[in-house]
């Protein structure tokens, strides 16, 4: 079974000038990391033409397609019944882009059939990150 899920979304950049425009996006998840998801927007969705991820909670994601949730770097909660809000703030500015819920909600339950809401900790390999630490110090 694959221990990294990748899904291909469109975000819709929503800014007040340029107007807002449409991007390719991707959605990752990885089973080493069964807390995190990350989100990663092609160069020409960026200021500096770099590539731009994001990594934020899991459960984050999940909160957000249901009522407003985050507080900090990275804030979602739904717009209407079909689409959802992630807002993304830097020191450089805030981002904010829209995203299909259904595809999100599909990118969450394929990430619930590797690991279930609840398991995460069982897909932690915390001897081995402390021994890659110790390692490197």
């Amino acid at each position: 079974m694959s221990t990294v899920i990748e899904q291909a979304v469109q975000a819709r950049i929503i800014a007040s000038a340029p107007p807002s425009r449409t991007v390719p996006a991707r959605l990752c998840y990885e089973r080493s990391d069964p807390f995190a998801v990350r989100v990663a927007f092609p160069p020409v969705a960026s200021l500096d033409g770099a590539e731009v991820q994001w990594t934020f909670a899991r459960d984050l994601l999940a909160r957000g397609l249901l009522r407003s949730a985050g507080g900090g770097d990275v804030r979602v909660w739904p717009c209407g019944p079909h689409r959802t809000v992630l807002e993304f703030h830097a020191p450089e500015g805030v981002a904010m882009v829209q995203i299909d819920t259904p595809e999100l909600r599909s990118f969450l339950a394929h990430t619930y059939a590797q690991v279930p809401a609840g398991g995460e900790a069982g897909h932690l390999d915390v001897e081995g990150d402390l021994a890659d630490l110790l390692r490197e110090a």
